[in-house]
């Protein structure tokens, strides 16, 4: 039977009072508002290692898995899914780095993001061409010991303050397929040639800035580029793969949050004499989301503890992300149905995290394209 280790509990223990103490409901309100980060809390989650828990200890991390990763959203986002959502983001695309970087920049920049000096952002994609990575136009030449980039990225996680970008560039036009002649090249966002364009208020994730940003002429040393020249595109499918599991811990711990809320509320409403709990009709929806989180929960702990035990596997990081938000999505529906009108209003929260469930679901590839990543791995090749 599955069990989280001594360990893995008191991590989860360790979020679950961490958020407790220090996310506050008022506070959400105001930086959701605002599109403001959580700095202050973010830089107490740095202090007491819950950034880059997966890490290792040589980065400043935690040299835990992602499971714990998982664990930690799930608690974080159940309290406050902005909040939670926010911290959990503050890595983006960091793993590449990780994964991927030479000794050097992983020395330089991995701590920095533990510790909570810098965010980190991942630019890939571009706004003819969508979640579709093979054919970019963002590109880098080669001058003596520079990269020169050239190019705009759309939809940038942190756009606006990140200490650094994990940029996907097209280092050679003649490549065919053109994905082979990708590569990934870290930039520093105080580079000059560097514009940034906020695209302002989202229907939700507000917390963490996205934006355009611009390259245009840009240099960065060679020793910036991040594994292996033209292996760009399968690093960051790698990376997604990842991701995608941290997604569904997100999306699981929204969805508590939200079921938590609801619990609360049909508990204490009365309608016609009776709890709204005591309806036949309010039990029955009850029962069908308490199975999908408990289903979605048990995927995404299998996609987390697979890809710990050297076994990450697409098509179950896909079936984890694309379960866990779908149940959010499922479950934010039926939470403002049982509230009713109170759905809608802001002191009640549950319309802000069924606002930030929707981001999850269409982050690294809608439902759709996790479906084909499923189907693909399900099929193979026909010859």
């Amino acid at each position: 039977m599955f069990e989280l280790t001594k360990a893995q509990k008191g991590i989860q223990k360790a979020a679950k009072d961490f958020a407790k103490g220090e996310f506050d409901k008022e506070l959400a309100y105001e930086l959701e508002r605002d599109n403001e980060f959580p700095t202050k809390i973010w830089e107490k989650a740095a202090d007491l290692g819950f950034i880059g828990i997966h890490f290792p200890e040589a980065y400043s991390g935690g040299a835990m898995g992602l499971l714990e990763s998982v664990l930690i959203a799930e608690e974080f986002c159940r309290k406050d899914s902005s909040i939670g959502g926010a911290l959990i983001h503050a890595s983006y695309a960091a793993e590449c780095l990780l994964r991927f970087g030479s000794d050097e920049l992983k020395s330089t920049y991995l701590p920095k993001i533990a510790e909570g000096e810098i965010l980190s952002a991942g630019a890939f994609s571009e706004s003819d061409h969508g979640s579709e990575e093979k054919t970019i136009e963002t590109s880098a030449k080669k001058d003596s010991d520079e990269w020169i980039i050239n190019g705009t990225k759309k939809y940038v996680f942190n756009g606006a303050q990140a200490g650094f970008y994990i940029v996907l560039c097209q280092t050679d036009p003649d490549a065919s397929p053109t994905e082979k002649g990708q590569s990934m090249i870290l930039v520093e966002s105080d580079r000059q040639g560097i514009s940034i364009e906020k695209v302002g208020k989202k229907i939700g994730g507000n917390m963490t800035t996205t934006a355009t940003v611009t390259f245009k002429d840009v240099r960065v040393p060679s020793i910036n580029l991040v594994g292996k020249e033209g292996k760009g595109y399968d690093q960051l499918q790698a990376y997604l793969n990842e991701s995608r599991i941290i997604l569904a811990g997100q999306a699981l711990g929204t969805s508590l949050g939200m079921f938590d809320r609801m619990m609360d509320y049909v508990k204490g409403r009365e309608q016609f004499g009776k709890k709204l709990a005591q309806f036949q009709i309010s039990q029955h929806k009850i029962a069908d989301m308490a199975t999908k989180i408990e289903l979605a929960k048990l995927i995404t702990y299998k996609a987390a503890w697979s890809a710990d035990n050297g076994q990450l596997d697409a098509k179950l990081s896909s079936m984890a992300k694309m379960t866990a938000a779908r149940t959010a999505m499922e479950v934010g529906g039926q939470t403002i149905q049982l509230y009713g009108g109170y759905g809608f209003m802001t002191e009640y929260e549950v319309e802000r995290y069924y606002r930030d469930a929707k981001v999850i679901e269409l982050q690294t590839g809608a439902r759709d394209i996790q479906k084909d990543i499923i189907s693909g791995a399900i099929i193979g090749k026909i010859k």
